[in-house]
């Protein structure tokens, strides 16, 4: 519980708040119908994959931006974050997410406001079917995080940021005309909490979170293994404080006089 008494903790989950609050009021926002006509897939699936890109690059560093419950579910299987970090961040994504979505239907006319509820399959779709498709599209988006995340890789190139963002963009591209894209639990249940509209809710559970586990497994296990015992893993998901390793005295020696050079 050392992780409670910590403020860098706290500042983290106060940002997967403030992230996810931000995701689901910029992307729900630029998903309504402010016009009689077809939605603009486009425009949808770049607006949440830039502020996607947005908030890690902003909170990155803060909290590892996860703002999806899938995501801090896969980071937890995979030994990465301990469980009481997870059940916080989870907690505060699902809040966040309730707030971005309560802020945008204050600010949005009476009019549009039942098309907050943008996640609805199409009607040729099963819920089979529809599963299906949110476990391969959050699976592709956890497997670009991790690899993206990767401490691991010292060659590196490009932006995290974008990169999360195409991935996000890429799955709103293929599953809008399916189920509307679900693939963040927290960012589905926010608009059906202010709708009041559960309609086949739990696909966009149980697709996401199996396809956040599995996008972690595969890459964790068995792309690019994390070499862990299971004392250590057990140990991070526990939360054991980290032993602090004092740096080694420096050796005795003359002192040094300090050499102030022109400007």
């Amino acid at each position: 519980m050392w992780e409670a008494r910590s403020s860098s903790f706290w500042r983290a989950v106060f940002a997967e708040f403030f992230g996810t609050m931000f995701y689901v009021f910029f992307g729900l926002g630029a998903s309504l119908r402010w016009v009689v006509g077809p939605l603009n897939v486009l425009q949808v699936a770049l607006a949440f994959g830039l502020v996607a890109a947005t908030m890690v690059q902003s909170l990155g560093h803060v909290s590892g931006a996860h703002i999806n419950p899938a995501v801090t579910m896969a980071f937890l299987l995979g030994s990465q974050l301990s469980l009481f970090r997870a059940v916080f961040y989870m907690v505060a994504q699902v809040l966040g997410g309730v707030a971005g979505a309560a802020v945008l239907y204050g600010v949005t006319p009476a009019a549009l406001r039942g098309n907050l509820a943008l996640n609805t399959m199409h009607p040729s779709v099963n819920v089979g079917q529809a599963t299906i498709v949110e476990i391969f599209l959050t699976l592709q988006f956890v497997l670009c995080i991790f690899a993206t995340y990767d401490e691991r890789r010292n060659g590196r190139m490009g932006s995290v940021a974008l990169a999360v963002g195409f991935s996000l963009t890429l799955g709103h591209l293929f599953g809008m005309y399916y189920t509307g894209t679900g693939m963040n639990p927290a960012r589905s249940f926010a608009p059906a909490v202010i709708t009041r509209n559960f309609t086949n809710h739990w696909v966009y559970w149980v697709g996401p979170i199996i396809g956040g586990v599995l996008g972690g497994f595969l890459y964790d296990f068995i792309l690019f293994p994390r070499m862990r015992g299971i004392s250590e893993r057990l140990s991070i998901l526990k939360g054991d404080r980290p032993v602090e390793t004092s740096a080694p005295p420096e050796p005795p020696g003359e002192p040094v006089e300090l050499q102030t050079q022109a400007l």
